[in-house]
C-alpha cells in the first residue's frame, strides 16, 4: 500500500495547508514539462495527484488513514508470527544440540573408562613381570652360592641375561598390551573441529566455535604465563574443549523474550485537561480503552504506557505510545508550556499605556498593565499562569497586544494622522 504522506513528503499529522504546499513544490519539481528526459516524469506526477486528492478531501483521508492502519497491524502480526518462528527454530536446534552434546559427552566418558580399565590391566602386568623376574634373580642367586666363585660369576651372568630376557619378555608383552588400547581409545578421540561437527553439524558456525575456544585456551595459557603444549592425550583435548563449550551453553542465562510491537495512537485533549493534570480514556484499535495521565506533558509529548500493548506468547508484552495533541481553542494556544492570547487595545491606549484585563485559561480576568507606546505584536509574559512542566514549575500566560482601530472612523485622529503625514498647510 503506497504511503501518499511519503510521497508529499509530509507527516501524518500535517494540515490541509501544509498538504497542498507540499504537493504544488512536489508538482512543480516532477512535472512532465520540467523533465522531458525523464521517461518515468508522467507516473510521478499522476502519483502525486492521486496522494494530493486523497489527503486533501477529509473523508477520503480518513478512510485511508483506517485502511494504512489495518495493513499496517497486519504487517505487524505477520512479523510477530515470522519472529515466533524464527524462535521455534532456534530452540529446536538448540535441544538438537543440547542431546548431540550429551550424546558426544556419554562417548567419550565411556571411551575415558576403557582407557582406565586397560591401564589398570597393563600395571597390573607389568607388576607381575617385576615379580617374575625378582624371583628368577632370586633363585639363581641361591644355585651361584653353592658353586665355586668363578663358576658363581658365570652363573651370575647368565641369571643376570635371565632375568633381563624375562623381563624384556615382559616389557614387549606390556608394551603390546598398550598399544591394544591406546589404538582403541584413540580411534574413539577426535580433534576439535571433528568434535564439534559431530555436535552441531559440518558448518561456518561450528568451525568458528572451536576456533573460538582454542583460543580462549591459549589466551588463558598465555596470562597465567604457561608455555604453550599439546594435550597429553588426543582423548583429553577434545573432552577438555568439549566441556568448555558445554559450560559456555549451560552457564550463559537464557536471552530475554523478544518484545512485542509497540502500539501508536493519539490522545486529543483541552487545554483544561492539561491545566487540571487529570487522567484521560482513549479507545485503541483493538477495542480496549486505556487510561493516559497528562501529569506534566503539552503538545507534542509521547507518553508512553509500559506493558499495556500486544500481548502474544513466547514474547514481552508491548508498550503502547500516546501523542498528546492538544485541542486547538478560539482564544489560547499552546506554545509548549505557555498559554498564548491576544489582547485588543485601542490606539491611543498604545500610545499612552493603561490597565487592562485578560481572561486566563480558567476563565477568571487576569489584570495587565500596557505600557506606553506598545506596539502590535508586543508580549507581556504573566508568570506561573500557564501548563505545569512535571517539575513543581508553571509555564506563563503570553498575552500579545494586539492595535485595533475603532469600529466607525473618528474625524479628529483622522485630521490627526493627516497632519502628521502631510504637514500644516496655510
Amino acid at each position: 500500500m503506497r504511503d501518499f504522506y511519503s510521497i508529499l513528503g509530509v507527516k501524518r499529522d500535517a494540515g490541509a495547508d501544509e498538504i497542498k504546499a507540499a504537493w504544488r513544490t512536489k508538482a512543480k519539481s516532477v512535472h512532465p514539462d520540467q523533465n522531458r528526459d525523464d521517461p518515468l516524469a508522467n507516473n510521478r506526477f499522476a502519483e502525486i495527484g492521486r496522494a494530493y486528492e486523497v489527503l486533501k478531501d477529509p473523508a477520503k483521508r480518513s478512510r485511508y488513514d483506517q485502511q494504512r492502519m489495518k495493513v499496517e497491524a497486519l504487517e505487524r502480526e505477520q512479523t510477530i508470527m515470522q519472529q515466533r518462528q524464527s524462535a521455534r527454530e532456534a530452540a529446536e536446534k538448540a535441544k538438537q544440540a543440547k542431546a548431540n552434546a550429551e550424546r558426544v559427552l556419554e562417548e567419550l566418558a565411556r571411551a575415558e573408562a576403557e582407557k582406565a580399565k586397560a591401564d589398570a590391566a597393563q600395571a597390573a602386568k607389568m607388576k607381575a613381570a617385576k615379580e617374575q623376574a625378582a624371583e628368577a634373580k632370586a633363585k639363581a642367586q641361591a644355585q651361584a652360592g653353592m658353586k665355586e666363585e668363578t663358576a658363581d660369576a658365570t652363573a651370575s651372568g647368565a641369571s643376570t641375561s635371565g632375568a633381563d630376557k624375562a623381563a624384556g619378555t615382559a616389557s614387549g608383552a606390556t608394551g603390546g598390551s598398550t598399544a591394544g588400547p591406546s589404538a582403541s581409545v584413540g580411534g574413539t578421540a577426535s580433534g576439535p573441529e571433528e568434535t564439534v561437527s559431530r555436535i552441531f553439524g559440518d558448518s561456518p558456525e561450528a568451525a568458528a566455535a572451536a576456533e573460538n575456544l582454542r583460543r580462549e585456551q591459549e589466551a588463558a595459557e598465555l596470562s597465567e604465563g604457561m608455555p604453550l603444549k599439546p594435550a597429553a592425550s588426543p582423548l583429553l583435548a577434545p573432552i577438555e574443549l568439549l566441556s568448555s563449550f558445554v559450560r559456555r551453553l549451560r552457564g550463559a542465562p537464557p536471552p530475554l523474550p523478544e518484545k512485542a510491537p509497540d502500539i501508536f495512537a493519539d490522545a486529543v485533549v483541552a487545554i483544561a485537561d492539561l491545566l487540571e493534570q487529570k487522567s484521560v480514556s482513549i479507545t485503541l484499535n483493538d477495542g480496549r480503552e486505556v487510561r493516559v495521565p497528562l501529569d506534566g506533558v503539552t503538545e507534542g509529548h509521547v507518553v508512553r504506557l509500559k506493558n499495556q500493548g500486544l500481548k502474544f506468547q513466547g514474547l514481552q508484552r508491548g508498550d503502547v505510545a500516546v501523542t498528546i495533541k492538544v485541542l486547538k481553542a478560539e482564544r489560547f494556544l499552546v506554545d509548549q508550556f505557555d498559554i498564548r492570547t491576544v489582547l485588543p487595545i485601542t490606539l491611543e491606549n498604545a500610545v499612552l499605556g493603561c490597565e487592562s484585563q485578560v481572561e486566563g485559561p480558567d476563565g477568571t480576568m487576569v489584570p495587565v498593565t500596557v505600557p506606553a507606546w506598545s506596539n502590535s505584536d508586543q508580549v507581556i509574559r504573566i508568570d506561573d499562569l500557564g501548563l505545569p512542566n512535571g517539575e513543581g514549575g508553571r509555564g506563563a500566560l503570553v498575552v500579545e497586544l494586539r492595535v485595533m482601530l475603532w469600529e466607525k472612523p473618528d474625524e479628529k485622529v483622522t485630521d490627526l494622522m493627516r497632519l502628521m503625514r502631510e504637514g500644516l498647510y496655510i
